[in-house]
């Protein structure tokens, strides 16, 4: 299989108001294996804009991956994980949990709500970057995604 002559790039929506994060995950994803656009969404509310294309993210392309932070400022990740999951026109839009939080309840609660994974972000850079790869040779690569609208 020739991933270069993929016809289309992935869109993915990062959804992340740590600007170290957003910025390793450009750089680990410009490398890609596979064509991708990265659309930033620093907190919940604009996550959700960008899904219903509102505002300023009337023209963007619906995302085929969303990486979502639970830790965000003015609506939280399980809150936009809940929305996205209760919504008819984008549930089957995969959600990736990429977050530092550890506990037990957030992992219980997200997959309550249909997250597709939970992924713990690593503090150590050289960790961070190896999560971002393999969620990209995973996700990329390997999993079929479907296609919106």
């Amino acid at each position: 299989m020739n991933f270069e002559s993929q016809p289309l790039p992935i869109d993915i929506l990062l959804v992340e108001d740590n600007a170290g994060d957003i910025r390793l995950t450009q750089e680990v994803l410009k490398t890609s294996k596979v064509r991708n656009n990265l659309i930033v969404a620093n907190n919940g509310q604009e996550a959700l804009n960008c899904l219903r294309k509102q505002g300023k993210y009337a023209g963007t392309a619906r995302p085929d991956l969303i990486l979502l932070d639970l830790n965000l400022p003015v609506m939280d990740g399980r809150e936009v994980l809940e929305k996205i999951k209760a919504d008819p026109d984008l549930k089957r839009i995969p959600v990736v949990i990429l977050t530092t939080s550890k506990a037990e309840e957030d992992i219980l609660k997200t997959y309550n709500l249909h997250a597709n994974c939970y992924v713990t972000k690593p503090v150590d850079l050289d960790q961070f970057v190896k999560v971002v790869k393999s969620l990209e040779d995973f996700w990329l690569v390997i999993v079929k995604l479907p296609k919106g609208e």
